[in-house]
């Protein structure tokens, strides 16, 4: 198994191919991923990044008429996903790691655990507020940003832990992605203010960034420039979704907080079926791919939501 970074520079500037998966909803069997998953390794992916849902929480009415607060999880475990997928298809696995829902000595554990299993490459992210929650909150005795996670990370990957002295504790080994958002991420006041958040997360530690999806490629291009002229020289990695519904001409703006070109917009709206919209998805992203890998990009990541089949179209075209 090896590194993100690792997988980089092994492939001497060839484009590699990785993609993300969501963890099955609570109560499907492990199978369904296993099947969405196996056409995708026909492409010889070098990693699999597996999305964390934290806890929601619902108020259910009781008896004396008062509100309960009553903790939900939707999905299982990231941790266990990553390792059952290494084991099945033996590909490095990225887990995320949030700040939303964990105590540092809760993620310090969690590290521990994929430290045990072999896993040594997470995404670190913040996470998003709870759907009851107007704004992202911390977990008391959590990290507040994601540059403080990434601290806890490197700090372990010099062998030290928190609050008490480990005897010959072995150093972890990560390598840390963050993400990266090539038009602004939607709190930060201006776009440079952006970019001085992201060249902080790189200078405590973070070896690689993966953006956030984008449906220009100049969005991106522009962004690795600008990476580059303020000393952000870490491996950039283009995150991709295709368009499979009308819908998300409305749907991916409110939540993600992006642009989507007007020839994309025209072309969606001029479908008539949703099986048109995915074929119109398939090649916008086709089209971007293979500019972005002809320009250099070092993998495409691509976000599948669970759902692969139109991811398979594009790689086998591009890979």
């Amino acid at each position: 198994m090896a590194k993100v970074t690792e997988h980089i520079a092994n492939a001497k500037g060839k484009t590699l191919f990785s993609f993300e998966i969501l963890p099955p909803m609570k109560g499907q069997g492990i199978q369904n991923l296993f099947n969405a998953v196996e056409p995708l390794m026909e492409m010889d992916p070098k990693f699999i990044d597996v999305t964390y849902h934290r806890e929601e929480y619902m108020y259910k009415k009781r008896e004396n008429g008062l509100l309960e607060k009553v903790s939900l999880r939707k999905r299982p475990g990231t941790v266990g996903i990553c390792a059952a997928l290494m084991n099945k298809f033996h590909i490095d696995t990225i887990p995320h790691i949030i700040c939303g829902g964990f105590t540092k000595e809760e993620t310090e554990n969690a590290l521990i655990d994929l430290q045990f299993l072999g896993i040594d490459n997470v995404l670190v992210l913040r996470g998003d507020a709870i759907k009851t929650e107007g704004r992202f909150v911390p977990t008391e005795g959590g990290h507040k940003y994601a540059s403080d996670l990434i601290e806890q990370i490197t700090t372990m990957n010099k062998g030290h832990y928190l609050n008490y002295e480990v005897e010959n504790a072995r150093p972890t080994d990560f390598c840390v992605g963050v993400a990266g958002y090539p038009e602004k991420h939607f709190e930060a006041p201006n776009f440079n203010v952006d970019m001085e958040y992201l060249k902080k997360k790189v200078e405590l530690g973070a070896d690689y960034i993966v953006t956030q999806m984008f449906y220009d490629n100049s969005k991106y291009f522009e962004f690795v420039d600008k990476c580059r002229e303020m000393g952000i020289n870490v491996p950039i990695i283009p995150g991709l979704k295709p368009i499979s519904t009308k819908s998300q001409l409305t749907v991916l703006p409110s939540i993600f907080h992006i642009d989507l070109p007007c020839d994309l917009v025209n072309a969606v709206n001029d479908c008539k079926s949703t099986q048109d919209v995915r074929d119109v998805g398939v090649e916008w992203t086709i089209m971007q791919s293979k500019e972005l890998k002809e320009r250099g990009a070092p993998c495409l990541h691509y976000y599948t939501m669970g759902k692969s089949d139109n991811v398979v179209k594009i790689a086998r075209e591009i890979f």
